[in-house]
């Protein structure tokens, strides 16, 4: 994942998904905005259920040269041919997913709101760092992710860094300066035009 000077989208499924009516929802989405990365996050452990939808999300997001990672699932990433897995243990994983993927895999870290997780899954080989949440969020324990965090962060550490979990126009246009990805899911999903919500939201970056 590339970090260029504007933000990029990375964007998060949601827990649960009716595939038959979410791959189009997400090729829509695909196909009218930029899009750097897919985070494949279901609730639940069923593993058919997952495969299922990793198949079909893989399918559309491939199709259009987009990564697709998977929460928590490292051997199931490596089966099911994904591009690498979204951890959310902060740093603990990370050594482990770099063990079993290839090289080439995305392995990201959730580490909520502590820099020094953070600092830890980068030294663990971890490709990305993701804080949150920004804002009004259910993600992680709750403890806000605050601005000084991703300032610092930005300024100090040359892993790249998502923000996540809450995001609104106001707090994508503060921390467009200062984060390298913004992890966006529930904020458009629950809309009934993903692709217009997601504008709503990358406008605020300009």
């Amino acid at each position: 994942m590339d970090t260029p000077e504007q933000p990029q989208i990375y964007l998060i499924t949601p827990p649960t998904i009716e595939l038959s009516t979410f791959t189009n929802r997400l090729a829509s989405v695909l196909d009218g905005a930029e899009i750097a990365c897919i985070r494949l996050a279901l609730a639940g452990g069923d593993e058919d259920t997952i495969a299922r939808a990793a198949d079909a999300c893989r399918e559309v997001a491939h199709a259009r040269d987009v990564a697709l990672v998977i929460s928590n699932h490292v051997l199931l990433a490596q089966r099911l041919g994904l591009d690498g897995v979204h951890l959310d243990d902060a740093a603990r994983s990370v050594r482990f997913a770099r063990k079993e993927l290839d090289a080439e895999a995305i392995v990201g870290s959730f580490c909520g709101a502590s820099s020094h997780d953070g600092m830890s899954a980068g030294e663990a080989g971890a490709d990305y760092v993701a804080f949150g949440p920004v804002g009004a969020s259910t993600l992680g324990d709750g403890t806000m992710a605050e601005m000084d965090l991703f300032q610092w962060w930005s300024e100090t550490i040359e892993v790249p860094v998502v923000a996540e979990g809450g995001l609104n126009p106001d707090l994508v246009r503060d921390l467009t300066p200062c984060t390298d990805f913004f992890g966006i899911g529930d904020e458009i999903w629950s809309q009934d035009d993903p692709l217009a919500a997601l504008k709503g939201l990358t406008d605020a970056m300009r």
